[in-house]
């Protein structure tokens, strides 16, 4: 590597250590020229698929754009930032996994819908509300019923509340 201090052909590496998530090494250099140190860091390159959107334009996949759509949907609702890293982590494992050179828009706004049903129900609706284009009331319904169909109902909450003794209490 060039040493930027002096752009002599050559550095050597003092130290190298992994950050704290592990994904990326840091190397401590010096350059046996000027003396300067400096450090450097080196990722991994993983190729994402492209994003075939639907007027068949592609586009290179954007992390950034992925994050606003979880952070847009979870707007004002009591989700960790780190919640939203894993689930924004999940959606790109997913797609490089997938070792599809184009993936369609499509898919990936199920896979957003998909973690965002795991991290709240409201920012789920909300996203799938504008990604599907409810174009009424009944479809707007329909998704809802779906929703609270996957969901335990409330009485079975109840009753792990209560306890089983005083469920069958109630019963009698």
């Amino acid at each position: 590597m060039h040493c930027p201090f002096c752009q002599h052909e050559d550095t050597r590496v003092i130290d190298s250590r992994l950050t704290d998530d592990g994904t990326t090494v840091r190397r401590r250099r010096e350059c046996p020229q000027c003396g300067e140190r400096f450090n450097t860091f080196e990722t991994a390159e993983l190729k994402l698929p492209a994003v075939v959107k639907s007027g068949e334009r592609r586009e290179s996949f954007d992390e950034a754009k992925l994050r606003v759509s979880f952070e847009r949907a979870l707007q004002k609702r009591p989700v960790h930032s780190e919640a939203i890293d894993i689930a924004v982590r999940a959606v790109i494992d997913d797609l490089r996994r997938s070792g599809e050179r184009e993936v369609a828009s499509r898919q990936v706004g199920e896979l957003v819908m998909r973690e965002l049903k795991k991290l709240d129900h409201v920012a789920y609706v909300r996203f799938a509300s504008v990604y599907r284009k409810f174009e009424d009331v009944q479809a707007f319904l329909q998704e809802i019923d779906k929703l609270q169909h996957d969901l335990p109902g409330l009485e079975t909450l109840q009753i792990s509340l209560l306890g089983e003794d005083a469920h069958s209490r109630r019963k009698k």
